[in-house]
């Protein structure tokens, strides 16, 4: 080992996060989210990465489906995209990508922001510490 940190997925997040620079540096700043979504759909099959598209993905509450939701993308069926094309990221980006891994099997996800700055953030939670997740395998 190098020394570095490994984390869940390391290898396919950095793959993905590659990717991103290189359509954001491509495209600089200014497009709609869409226009990035559909830029790095691309540019992921390019890599040959299987990438799901605008997924509906169900919310479960006491085993319930309450809600749907769309993940933006989904790559190798292991790590959730939350894109964004806003000025800076804020808590409220993270707090909607870690709902989302709550309610899927997924245990990485990454928000990438293509706006004035392009950044992203890692969330990672593991499926043993998703309570209403496994009340929905239950139903």
């Amino acid at each position: 080992m190098n020394g570095r940190p490994r984390w869940r997925h390391q290898d396919l997040t950095e793959r993905i996060i590659g990717a991103f620079y290189d359509v954001r540096n491509t495209l600089g700043y200014g497009f709609l989210e869409s226009v990035y979504e559909n830029a790095l759909v691309h540019e992921l099959g390019r890599r040959e990465m299987r990438v799901i598209q605008q997924k509906p993905l169900a919310v479960y509450y006491d085993g319930v489906i309450v809600g749907q939701f769309f993940a933006d993308l989904i790559v190798e069926d292991k790590v959730i995209l939350e894109l964004e094309a806003v000025e800076k990221l804020v808590a409220a980006h993270r707090r909607q990508l870690y709902n989302y891994l709550r309610a899927t099997d997924c245990e990485v996800g990454l928000v990438l922001n293509f706006g004035l700055e392009a950044e992203f953030l890692r969330v990672i939670l593991d499926n043993d510490r998703k309570p209403h997740h496994k009340l929905a395998k239950k139903a």
